[in-house]
């Protein structure tokens, strides 16, 4: 994997930390936080398949199309989650971000918005990536929102293109967000983040 280095990334009390088998407790626990592998339309591993996820993440890290990091809480050290550059092609300067799932005590924080600033930012101004695409399941509509929340821009929808868990086939959505459009969306991640938030919030 030449073109993407293995490396950590951190800001706003979130460290991602290159997937390793040192973090698979941490996964298995931060899964069963809202007993994530229940959710027919997503891809976190059951607590007994837990190993066997991390070794197929650092697998395709080995092949050079996927790169997986650990989120962890930076005070604590504890893992909240987990997210992935993958189907990275060099030639083009194009990579995706996906394999992305947290703990439910997380979730519609900041967590996720930091994370997709924090790979965006590194992946347009560090490895000058020309294009970062999404795919997610068409019925994943909480996915596709947060997506969208990010400034990506809908492509299209394959149909037919892949096995859910439970063995139906999915059709997938895709989105894209182009160096060109970077600097704007950058700008309303860190607003979004920076902004005052209500004390019910």
């Amino acid at each position: 994997m030449s073109w993407v280095q293995a490396v950590t990334l951190s800001g706003r009390g979130v460290e991602m930390q290159p997937l390793s088998p040192a973090h698979e407790a941490g996964l298995r626990a931060a899964a069963a936080d809202g007993e994530l592998w229940k959710i027919r339309v997503t891809s976190v591993p059951e607590p007994e398949n837990t190993r066997a996820y991390l070794d197929t993440a650092l697998q395709a890290r080995a092949d050079g199309h996927r790169l997986a990091f650990a989120v962890l809480d930076a005070s604590s050290g504890e893992v909240i989650g987990c997210t992935s550059y993958h189907d990275i092609v060099p030639a083009i300067h194009r990579l995706e971000i996906g394999y992305t799932w947290y703990a439910a005590r997380v979730q519609r924080t900041h967590v996720n918005t930091t994370c997709k600033l924090l790979l965006m930012t590194h992946a347009f101004e560090t490895l000058n990536c020309k294009v970062i695409g999404w795919r997610t399941d068409n019925f994943n509509h909480a996915s596709q929102r947060a997506i969208e929340r990010l400034g990506a821009r809908k492509d299209g929808v394959i149909r037919g293109h892949a096995l859910r868990r439970d063995g139906t086939i999915r059709d997938t959505v895709m989105y894209s967000l182009s160096a060109g459009e970077w600097p704007e969306v950058k700008a309303q991640l860190l607003y979004l983040l920076d902004r005052p938030r209500s004390p019910s919030c």
